[in-house]
């Protein structure tokens, strides 16, 4: 693999939504720290099995599985997928989200089920099937927003209650498996070049001006403070809101 350091090897790890974008960086970063790698994908078959070529490629060991996030059952079986082929697992990164949303009066009562079904239930069935599995050093790690801080444009009302409710979820968490020696916390990421949000795109022209290092994060910057929360380094942290949002907030 191209990082000598190996800090996550002999660990699994499961990536939500790891088919694209922030998830596919974190994915192949963690594969490249010598983490063996499970990622979800919904839409994207093709993105995945690249994913997962590209980390085999380079030498680690990944496997892709097909897992609507807001499906209950299809995240349980994920879980039982990863430890069928890895052994164990011992990350967890809660990726998948969507990023639906509208003037609050016009936002149709299925897109709102949709959203709490995609990143909120997703979540809460992913940690509470994953924490089963864990031993002591496990790593729950969320991304959240850096929307549940600063509102930077209209419309975004649905996606942002979904976000706080994970920062909630996270502070909470940790009481309960602090004492396991599991660490919870959640990365904020700010404008990402992604799929859902494009630099250059109509939000970039919204909230370019207020970037304090001008310009939009990229996936593996994203993937680095991941990294660092999944390895041993990061052993005393948790309870963290960590936004990595380019100074949008500061």
């Amino acid at each position: 693999m191209s990082n000598t350091s190996q800090s996550l090897a002999g660990k699994v790890a499961l990536v939500t939504g790891g088919s694209r974008s922030i998830g596919a960086a974190i994915a192949k970063r963690l594969a490249a720290d010598g983490a063996a790698v499970a990622l979800t994908y919904s839409a994207s078959p093709e993105k995945a099995e690249q994913i997962v070529a590209a980390i085999a490629a380079a030498g680690g060991r990944a496997v892709a599985i097909e897992a609507d996030a807001g499906n209950p059952e299809a995240v349980r079986a994920a879980i039982r997928k990863t430890v069928e082929t890895f052994g164990t697992i011992d990350i967890l990164v809660n990726n998948a989200g969507l990023g639906l949303g509208g003037p609050i009066d016009e936002i149709p009562f299925e897109t709102y089920e949709r959203m709490i079904a995609v990143n909120v239930t997703g979540v809460f069935v992913a940690t509470q099937e994953a924490v089963r599995h864990m031993k002591a050093g496990g790593r729950i790690i969320h991304i959240g927003s850096s929307m549940t801080r600063y509102a930077a444009f209209p419309q975004a009302s649905l996606y942002t209650l979904t976000k706080g409710a994970i920062t909630g979820f996270n502070r909470s968490l940790v009481r309960d498996l602090g004492p396991r020696g599991i660490t919870v916390n959640t990365v904020h990421p700010g404008p990402t070049d992604t799929d859902m949000n494009p630099d250059g795109g109509p939000v970039s022209k919204i909230v370019g001006p207020g970037m304090a290092i001008g310009r939009y994060g990229q996936p593996h910057e994203i993937a680095s403070v991941v990294a660092f929360l999944a390895s041993p380094e990061a052993a005393f942290v948790t309870g963290a809101d960590i936004v990595a949002d380019g100074g949008l907030t500061a």
